[in-house]
């Protein structure tokens, strides 16, 4: 804990240059620069930073006079990448047992250290998609935001809304065993508003329902759909009041076509569309957010029980389908990996996969920057490089266009003004 707040402090003196000091005015200065917005690269380029904000991007900004320069060489600036469906608080283990071996504070501190891994690879914007320990998340995104851990920005959704013997049920070892998690669950229209309250009253930045089974769960198959399309509207309706979005788990085609016509914002996972779903999808207005490496994750995973082992076999080809054809679509995909599922700073593995299923790498890497600050509503502050957004950015060695594989290599990552790994100040 003692290092991770002297890096925090280190960066935060480097990017102010001290306590009550004015901001500074930075430059960076890169071979190439990915802006995010879909044009081709900047090449030679230079981005003015004051304070937190990026002031000036592009080929053409002279440095201004008693501007202090970060020059990264021959590496290419790209916006800090962003993950719609992490797990920050994971310890580690199953989340079953999670619960009956572990306490909230391991996972608070756990999800400290994996903040500050996932910001290390280049992640500086995350959506949190619930914890084992409830509300954990929201903890985590508090002690963020007031600079006693680093890591990225942080949506937490407090702890998800399960039905009963659903993905999110833990009771999944005895009647007489009960779990804190368990006070989440909710079956029927009033429950589930109730849980949406809950969540929103302790601080969460969205609603995350399960509506289908789940994977890593001894609960319904990944495909059964558990909520109804009522239970689900509800959610969204009560979300809605609180001005929130609702992100849907789902994996299963009737249940994921529910969900969207309930007004649900995303779709997680997706595993198994069909083409009445894409276009649902299309004239509804919601975004695919798949997690595909998943499927070689979980299969390297000696703590995965061999039945939820096999259930992710059996899925994966269908889910591979479901994004060749959402991305036939021409649809919008935002970009997830569900980490811990992946372990946390493996997160960029996702861009491989996805390209070796007929992605671009530029398309790829905007499902990670510009479109995925769409959704969720943050386009004015992250996703891109221009004038007024956060300085958050990062650097690879490579051309990831080229190799998409560079984004598993970052090699420097600045958020809000802050480096916080690689050089700092010439």
């Amino acid at each position: 804990m003692k290092q991770i707040l002297a890096i925090a402090a280190t960066a935060t003196l480097v990017a102010f240059g001290g306590q009550g000091a004015a901001p500074p005015l930075l430059v960076l200065r890169a071979a190439r620069l990915i802006d995010g917005r879909g044009g081709a690269p900047i090449a030679p380029a230079v981005v003015v930073i004051r304070g937190e904000r990026i002031e000036a991007a592009g080929r053409g900004p002279a440095v201004p006079a008693g501007a202090r320069v970060i020059d990264l060489g021959s590496a290419t600036l790209l916006p800090g990448l962003i993950d719609l469906h992490t797990h920050l608080t994971s310890t580690g283990i199953h989340w079953e047992d999670e619960l009956l071996k572990t306490t909230p504070g391991q996972a608070a501190l756990h999800g400290a250290q994996n903040a500050r891994i996932t910001l290390m690879a280049g992640f500086t914007t995350c959506r949190d998609m619930g914890p084992t320990w409830p509300f954990t998340d929201i903890d985590l995104r508090k002690a963020i935001d007031e600079g006693v851990v680093p890591g990225p920005r942080l949506l937490a959704s407090g702890n998800y809304v399960s039905p009963t013997g659903g993905a999110g049920d833990a009771r999944q070892f005895s009647i007489y065993v009960d779990v804190p998690i368990v006070k989440n669950l909710a079956d029927g229209p009033d429950e589930v508003r109730k849980a949406v309250r809950t969540n929103l009253k302790q601080g969460a930045d969205f609603i995350k329902i399960l509506g289908t089974g789940a994977v890593l769960s001894k609960g319904a198959p990944p495909g059964g759909q558990q909520y109804s399309e009522e239970e689900m509207h509800v959610a969204v309706e009560e979300a809605a009041r609180w001005g929130r979005h609702v992100a849907a788990h789902v994996h299963g085609t009737d249940g994921i076509k529910a969900a969207i016509r309930a007004g649900v914002h995303t779709i997680d996972h997706g595993s198994m569309m069909d083409d009445e779903a894409v276009q649902l999808l299309r004239t509804r207005h919601a975004y695919f957010v798949p997690t595909l490496y998943t499927s070689e994750s979980i299969s390297a995973n000696p703590s995965v029980p061999e039945s939820e082992k096999a259930r992710s076999r059996q899925i994966t080809e269908v889910k591979d389908r479901s994004f060749q054809l959402v991305l036939k679509a021409g649809l919008p995909i935002g970009f997830a990996t569900d980490a811990a599922v992946v372990p946390h700073g493996q997160n960029a593995r996702e861009f491989g996969y996805r390209v070796r299923l007929g992605q671009s790498p530029a398309d790829a890497i905007a499902s990670a920057t510009r479109i995925a600050a769409e959704i969720i509503g943050w386009s004015d502050r992250v996703g891109t490089i221009e004038a007024g957004k956060f300085a958050d950015l990062i650097a690879v060695a490579g051309d990831p266009l080229r190799d998409v594989t560079e984004l598993e290599r970052v090699t420097w990552v600045m958020k809000g003004g802050v480096v916080y790994k690689g050089e700092s100040v010439k």
